[in-house]
Order: structure tokens, then sequence, then C-alpha cells
């Protein structure tokens, strides 16, 4: 199962297509807000309800990815996305299953749990290998695989509500197009399992510099189990945490919000364009990842993250403040979001390497993405559990969200001082180098060690 060492001439430039063809996949994700209006209406179920899925989906991606990273290390990336490919097309199998029978707990158990899974092997399957066959623009190559899970809603979100419109919203309709998910799925996958190369060793000479530099962390060596004692480790852990809960609190909602925010206008927003506004916002996703983790490599992780957490909770302000009196402002301000949503995952890898090294850096993201895990709960704990609660009180339009909106404004600021946090990895927490190879031995008087 291991990948096959890359034969010489191998070009490099083939891997990410292997990373993004795993990511396109598990993206799906991001669309599930297109599914929540039908399950509602099929069985009976509240928008918190209906959210459960979703939010169990990120909890087992970022414990799966924190209890499978060392393995991940251990078994190479093939390993990884064959186990990602058979969880996450189970886990729709399951939900097809659940859906036909309206059976609720099996589509939460089948796309939660056992696809969650899938969505954590998956999404650190590549990162290592990326890093590696990329030390000189980590920020750029693991954004172009880690776009791939931020595009997936891009094909995920009119697909589905294509299908949707074919076989019908009942709950017959939804087991059908769970049905063609998972099995798709399995084929596109199948492609970045056959085509994953990882590179030769290739060991440099003693007293060589790292190839990535001083200071960027190629000359660094952090096991996974030191890193999780240092403080660098949990400031990232929480501002990976608030950049995650700002953005998904809006992307899992993101039909239903954009409908009640312009309900009562005289224009409202019909079901066909709300996917497309799930559409667009997972296109932001997408450039972000690439473009803010490109950008990354030239101005630096702490600069950029200062961009995410600040100029989004000025976002969020706009909302809160023009959003429900101007679509523009509110589609404009959420595609930023989206955007700095996407970025920081995508740079958050590269982050990691240069504080911590590559020498377990899949291990070490694995371990972080607990943070993915408390986000997904909370963020669309906070909106749905937020906007039921305002419903309830006989509120409408943007009141339902007015707080909501305030409490992701206050989660990026604390993002932004835990960004400011951030130093150098103390020495003492730094594995020794690997020994070079012993120097050939010379005779005396500078003879050649080597005769007989």
């Amino acid at each position: 199962m291991s990948a096959p060492v890359a034969p010489p001439g191998w070009s490099r430039w083939l891997v990410p297509p292997a990373a993004l063809s795993v990511h396109l996949s598990i993206g799906q994700a991001y669309a599930w807000s297109v599914f929540k209006p039908p399950l509602e209406s099929a069985l009976g179920l509240s928008g918190t309800q209906s959210a459960l899925p979703f939010q169990l989906g990120i909890v087992m991606l970022g414990l799966s990815a924190a209890f499978g990273g060392t393995l991940v290390e251990r078994h190479g990336p093939r390993w990884a996305m064959t186990v990602a490919l058979v969880c996450f097309s189970s886990g729709f199998l399951l939900s097809a299953l659940g859906a036909a029978t309206s059976q609720y707990w099996l589509i939460v158990f089948g796309y939660g749990v056992v696809g969650g899974i899938g969505l954590g092997i998956g999404y650190i399957s590549p990162v290592s290998t990326l890093i590696k066959w990329f030390p000189d623009r980590p920020g750029l190559a693991t954004g172009i695989a880690i776009m791939g899970f931020g595009g997936g809603a891009l094909i995920a979100s009119p697909w589905s509500a294509r299908m949707l419109d074919s076989f019908g919203a009942d709950h017959t309709g939804i087991a059908l197009a769970f049905l063609v998910h998972g099995l798709t799925y399995a084929v596109f996958m199948t492609l970045g399992v056959l085509l994953i190369r990882v590179p030769r060793p290739r060991p440099a000479p003693a007293g060589a510099p790292s190839p990535a530099g001083p200071g960027t962390g190629g000359d660094l060596r952090v096991s996974a189990r030191s890193a999780v004692r240092t403080p660098q480790f949990w400031c990232l852990w929480v501002v990976l945490c608030m950049n995650v809960t700002a953005g998904i609190g809006i992307l899992e909602k993101a039909a239903p919000m954009i409908t009640d925010f312009f309900a009562t206008s005289s224009a409202p927003v019909t079901a066909s364009a709300a996917a497309g506004f799930v559409a667009l916002l997972s296109a932001a996703n997408m450039a972000g990842r690439l473009g803010w983790s490109a950008t990354s490599d030239l101005i630096g992780r702490k600069n950029v993250y200062r961009v995410y957490l600040g100029a989004g909770a000025v976002m969020y302000l706009l909302i809160a403040l023009f959003g429900g009196t101007s679509k523009p402002v509110f589609v404009i301000c959420a595609l930023v979001i989206l955007s700095f949503y996407g970025g920081g995952f995508a740079t958050i890898p590269a982050y990691l390497k240069d504080l911590f090294g590559t020498y377990q850096v899949g291990a070490i993201h694995g371990r972080l993405l607990t943070a993915w895990s408390t986000a997904g709960v909370l963020g669309p704990l906070i909106v749905n559990w937020l906007a039921d609660r305002e419903a309830a009180a006989g509120k409408d339009g943007p009141d339902l969200y007015a707080l909501s909106l305030a409490i992701m404004i206050g989660l990026l600021v604390i993002g932004f001082l835990a960004n400011e946090l951030v130093r150098p990895v103390h020495p003492r927490h730094h594995l020794p180098a690997p020994a070079a190879p012993p120097a050939p031995k010379e005779a005396a008087h500078g003879t050649d060690s080597r005769r007989p």
C-alpha cells in the first residue's frame, strides 16, 4: 500500500493533481447546506438538527486527523488516500440507506462518523508529501491541494441541486443523490491513489545548508509529541479555531442565511439563487486557499493571518451594519470572509513547517485540526441555535443573525491576539540533526586511504 518512490525525472507538478482528486471529492462537505432544506422538509427536522451530520463530520475530521496523523506519516499518502476513499464513499452509501428508510440517525452516522473519518484522513493525506516535494514554496504547494477542499462545493453545490430537482426533494430523491455522490467520488478519488508518488531520498552533504533556508523551518526538527507541549502550538490552535468558527458559521448555513436576510425585501432570494450563492462562496474559499497561501510565501505567515483575522472582523461588522439593506455588501463581505477562511486552512501547514520543521509536520497538522473539530461544533451551533431562538421570539430577516455576527467579531479579535503571541520555538524542543555520513579517512601525509 506504500506510495511508490518517484523515478528519476518525475515531475513534482504531478503530485498536486493527485492531492486535488482527493480534496475536490471530500470538499463536498461544504455543500451540505444544499441538503438542509430538503432534509428539514422530508424528515421534519429543525435547522439545528439538519446541521448535525455536517457538525459531526467536522468533529470526526479533526479527531481522525489528530489520531491518524502519525499513522499517515508511518504508512504514507497512498495508504491514507485509500482509507479516505473507503470511508468517505461508504458514508454516502450509509446515508443513502438512511434517507431511503427515513432513518435520520443512519444519515448522521454515515455522513458524520464514517464519512467524517474519511474527511480527516483524506485531508491530511497529501500535506506532508507536498511540503517535501516543494520545500521552496510550501504555501503555494499546500494551497494548490487544499484549495480543492474549498472548491469541492463549487462542483457539488449545483450538482446536488440539479440531482434534487431531477430525483425530487423527498426522502427517496435525497437517497438517490447520496448514492450517486458515493459512487462517483469513489471513482474520482481512485485517480489520486494511483497517481501519488513520494520524493526520492536525497541526503544533503555534511555541512550543507537546509534547502529551505535558515529560519523557514527546513532546518528544524520538532516531534509531534514535543510540538503539542509548546505555547506556539496552542496559539496556532486558537488562531485556527477562531478563524474557522467565523467562516464555517456562514458556510454551513449559507443558503438559508441569504434567504432569511432578504425574505422581507422587495426582491427575495430564490432557492436556485441561494444555491448559486453557495457556489460563489465555494469559489472564494478555493481562490483564497491558493491566492492567500501563495501570498504568505512573500509576506510571511504571521502577517497574512493578521489580514485574515483583522480584516475578517471588519467584514463581519459591515454585514451586521449594512448587509440587510444591500445584497452587494452582504455577498462581497461574505466572499471576502470565505477567502480568509480558505486561506487560513491552506496557510497553516506552512506556518507549522516554519515553526516546527518538516520532520513530523503531517502528524502535528493532524493534531492541530482538533481546532477544526471544535469550530465545526461552535460555528454552526452559534448561528443555528441563535437563529432558531430569535425566530421563536418572533424576529425575522437580519435580526435572526445580529447576535451571532457580534459573537463572530469577538472570536476573530481573540484569534488576532493569539497570532500576535506566536514566537519561534525554543531550542530545547528541537531534536538533534541526523548524523552526517562519515567522511572518507585519509592516510598520513595526504595519501589516498583507499590504496591497498
